[in-house]
């Protein structure tokens, strides 16, 4: 295999085929004569095949002028759409408004619309479903615009919002966890196939934000730099002038953190710049976006060049030598770092963070973090091979985050990676297959050895089963190099093959196609005259069918929250009962073994950060420490158990999402019953399987909140607690903070941990009641609508609809995608949801 074909499919997101064609002998020319039987043979998976015939095409019409405006009249589609002021007519001739002349085959000026002008392309097959995707939304933005030049009745009006509330965009995110240098920017480049996208440096060079990886549209590298708030960065600075003022020892009262910040903004000059003048626009002048609250976008035309300019928006420190000359790092006043791809499959659905471990003082960023751990599908967990099993750093970030993954997230699977797998000592003194003996051998034993700790790990246990928890061991030095192993057995294959099922955009494509069949459904259903009489007996069927289902869905939900109130309950007792101890274990800590001089002069420090950060405090080189955490740990777990049955992560079971899941108005049936009537009922169907799917998206996100909501309460009733404890100053104010804070909680934890407790009963409640009111309110204005409504004036849409259902048809594989309108009908659209 030569070197266009390695580069050809590391382009296109493929990298995981370089070795099946190295294998074969696949070079330049014999991949531009792979015919259909070649690549079937080379590509079992049929989605990797899909993705790989589409990528081949498009590169032959690039060799091959002649054939290529039958390729972009599929690939540019959605330009075409881009001129949606200037749009087709109708071939079903209502309505004649919004001409565009064409010069289609030959110079005529015969206009189409693009159900027409797909029929008359000559090409057979099915299409890929990103073509599928890119025709349905020509023919909705067509529709809809026809919807437009009509009378804005009622249905009309409808119509419009309904088309408008197609979804396509589904973005899974994959958090990425690890120390210092135990290789988490080397695996991000090996896995998405770009080498240099991520630096990757000494052991002292530490990531000091997010940095989220993803596809770009666009053939360029690109960086959105978004910062913190100015007034974010003004309050740091005033707090900094409160230490320093009238205190002639002001440097020891600060922490390393801040320390660190400030000199790598401003050098080590600012301990002699008056803290007024920290501000000033001349500190700023690289950064004038900043000042304005505005993103900073960098654009390269490689990934090495790009993740030079933004490595000062990241890192806190370089060795010496690393090639890079910084004078001054941004990274204090960075929020979040978007770097952005070209030409990746991988990311096309699919967004990599890289993650700091335990969140960030700044309250800004601090909330981003919080709410990325809490939107990640997946977390990896990366850290050295050597000490896999051993080391507490990436055990201390699991047990820490957790919580806010599992009961309070969606995080349904748990990567821990090792790295560096290739590493043997004295590899010299061995032969290539003594070695990789060797290798196999370490990786087995750390792999047993890894989810033997994870059994043991009861914090975590509470929130992911085994199931959830997978080992991988790898080496991204291998997957390139392979002096010892086959690219299959570094592991990256593996993690790639997980994206792609991540990344799988097929739910994506049918349910906009799905929404599209029920909307121009209801459209030529609303023209027909002669279904009057029909339509009363199917909405007394479904108005009934509705009262039923919405029962069953409310007894579930209601004994849901009362195994919570019971659970709670019993909360609220132990919390009473050991508030005060939990508080003493933070308000007293022990002497860590080794420490020198008094626990006291340390703490007071750390304490101060506590109260005047609301109750918590996070360090890099320490874990968090989070008051109000400890006092509703009682309340957590009384109810963790019963949380994750109630609101599991793995999807549509328990109470909640399972009672909507089984909804049903039993359209299928009605379906049959009355055949006058279908293009209506096939309409509620499609209706029906949204607003499930939008209620099921919205308790994913309002459990989150639910879940936080016990500690949140917490933190409220304590806010006073630490506003007053932070005005303490000089000798004795750790006693009296100490003091102050006790107090609060002796005379406070009769009613505080109740007020928690009816606070997320009452958080319960409100879903139930969102929930039975949506599905009730949006389901009956779609039966008024398609049912009890007759509008005569909309547009035609038979040739529309023919397109879209043999696309339909063609996604979920009908076997007979050529049938008509009038003919038998495959699986009704409900079957989208199952897909």
């Amino acid at each position: 295999m030569d070197e266009f074909v390695c580069n050809k499919l590391t382009e296109w997101g493929l990298s995981m085929l370089i070795e099946r064609f190295e294998d074969e002998g696949i070079d330049t020319e014999s991949l531009y004569c792979l015919g259909d039987q070649e690549i079937d043979t080379l590509i079992t998976k049929v989605g990797t095949k899909v993705k790989f015939k589409k990528r081949l095409k498009l590169l032959k019409a690039e060799q091959n002028p002649a054939h290529q405006e039958t390729v972009d009249s599929s690939a540019h589609e959605n330009e075409e759409a881009a001129d949606s002021a200037q749009v087709w007519p109708s071939t079903s001739g209502t309505s004649d408004k919004g001409k565009r002349k064409l010069d289609l085959q030959g110079g005529s000026n015969e206009c189409q619309s693009p159900a027409s002008k797909r029929r008359c392309d000559k090409r057979l097959g099915s299409y890929s479903e990103d073509i599928i995707l890119s025709d349905v939304k020509n023919i909705m933005n067509y529709v809809h615009m026809r919807l437009q030049n009509e009378d804005n009745t009622k249905l009309n009006a409808f119509l419009k919002n309904k088309i408008c509330d197609l979804e396509t965009d589904k973005r899974k995110l994959v958090g990425v966890f690890g120390k210092t240098g135990a290789g988490k920017s080397s695996l991000i480049n090996a896995v998405i196939g770009v080498k240099n996208l991520l630096p990757s440096g000494s052991v002292s060079a530490c990531t000091s934000v997010m940095i989220k990886v993803e596809a770009n549209k666009n053939k360029k590298y690109e960086a959105d730099i978004e910062f913190i708030r100015k007034e974010d960065w003004e309050d740091e600075l005033w707090s900094l002038d409160h230490i320093v003022r009238d205190n002639e020892d002001w440097e020891k009262d600060l922490d390393h953190d801040t320390v660190d910040r400030l000199s790598a903004l401003y050098g080590e000059e600012w301990k002699n710049i008056p803290t007024k003048n920290l501000m000033d626009n001349k500190h700023f002048r690289e950064i004038p976006e900043f000042l304005f609250s505005k993103t900073k976008t960098l654009t390269c035309e490689s990934a090495g060049e790009l993740s030079a300019k933004y490595v000062k928006y990241t890192r806190s420190d370089l060795e010496e030598g690393e090639g890079i000359d910084v004078k001054r790092w941004y990274w204090p006043l960075v929020k979040c770092v978007t770097v952005r791809v070209p030409n990746n499959d991988l990311l096309q659905h699919v967004t990599l963070v890289d993650l700091p471990g335990n969140g960030d003082r700044n309250k800004s960023r601090d909330k981003m973090w919080k709410e990325i751990v809490g939107s990640c599908s997946t977390v990896w967990i990366v850290t050295d091979i050597n000490r896999a099993a051993s080391e507490n750093e990436p055990w201390e970030i699991l047990q820490d985050a957790s919580r806010l993954m599992g009961n309070g997230g969606e995080c349904q699977q748990i990567h821990f990676i090792c790295t560096k797998s290739d590493l043997i000592e004295d590899s010299d003194d061995h032969s290539a297959a003594a070695v990789r003996a060797l290798i196999f051998k370490r990786n087995m034993k750390a792999k047993e050895k890894v989810m033997t700790q994870f059994k043991a790990e009861n914090t975590i246990k509470k929130h992911f089963s085994d199931e959830c928890f997978k080992v991988f061991t790898v080496s991204a030095k291998e997957s390139l190099k392979r002096k010892y192993l086959q690219r299959d057995d570094t592991e990256i294959p593996k993690l790639q093959e997980f994206l792609q099922e991540l990344n799988d955009c097929h739910s994506v494509t049918l349910n906009y196609v799905s929404g599209a069949y029920g909307i121009l459904s209801l459209i030529q259903g609303a023209r027909c005259r002669e279904v009057a009489g029909k339509k009363k007996e199917v909405c007394t069927e479904l108005e009934e069918n509705m009262r039923q289902e919405l029962e069953k869905v409310r007894k579930p939900v209601e004994e849901a929250s009362e195994a919570f109130e019971k659970c709670l309950t019993e909360g609220v007792e132990d919390s009473k009962r050991l508030c005060e101890a939990k508080l003493k274990s933070i308000l007293y800590p022990r002497k860590a073994p080794g420490q020198r001089g008094s626990i006291g002069s340390s703490f007071h420090k750390t304490l101060k950060y506590v109260v005047e950060n609301n109750g918590t405090y996070k360090t890099k080189k320490q874990r968090q420490i989070n008051v109000n955490e400890k006092l509703s740990s009682c309340l957590t777990d009384s109810i963790d158990e019963e949380f994750r049955k109630t609101f599991p992560n793995e999807g549509k079971c328990g109470p909640f999402n399972g009672a909507i899941t089984a909804f049903s108005l039993d359209t299928e049936r009605l379906i049959q019953k009355y055949k006058e009537v279908e293009l209506h009922l096939t309409f509620l169907q499609t209706e029906e399987e949204k607003i499930k799917m939008k209620l099921n998206k919205k308790i994913r996100e309002r459990k989150k909140t639910i879940y936080s909501s016990l500690t949140e309460t917490i933190e409220a009733n304590m806010h006073d607690c630490y506003k007053k404890a932070a005005e303490f100053r000089g000798q004795g104010s750790l006693e009296k903070m100490r003091y102050t804070i006790e107090r609060h909680v002796l005379e406070s934890k009769d009613t505080m941990f109740d007020q928690a407790k009816d606070h997320m009963l009452m958080q319960l409640n409100d879903l139930k009641e969102y929930i039975l009111e949506k599905l009730e309110k949006t389901l009956k204005e779609s039966i008024e609508l398609s049912l009890k409504t007759d509008d005569y004036s909309i547009p035609d849409v038979a040739a529309e609809l023919d397109m879209v259902k043999r696309h339909y048809n063609e996604l979920i594989g009908s076997p007979d995608e050529e049938m008509s309108l009038l003919g038998s009908d495959p699986p009704g659209p409900s079957a989208a949801l199952s897909l």
